[in-house]
C-alpha cells in the first residue's frame, strides 16, 4: 500500500508548523507514530482554543 504524497506533505507541514521539527526528523517517523503526534497536536490546539 502506498501513501499519497500530498497527504504526507500535509502531515509534515502540520508537525513542522506546530513543533518546529525539521523535515528529516518528521519523515523518519513511522506513519502510525506521525499520525499519533498529529492527533495529539490537534487535541492540544483544540484545548487551547477553548480557553
Amino acid at each position: 500500500m502506498t501513501y499519497a504524497a500530498d497527504r504526507i506533505w500535509e502531515e509534515v507541514a502540520y508537525v513542522a508548523y506546530y513543533l518546529h521539527w525539521d523535515l528529516d526528523k518528521i519523515l523518519d517517523m513511522e506513519h502510525p507514530v506521525r499520525t499519533r503526534v498529529i492527533t495529539e497536536i490537534g487535541r492540544i490546539h483544540s484545548r487551547s482554543a477553548e480557553e
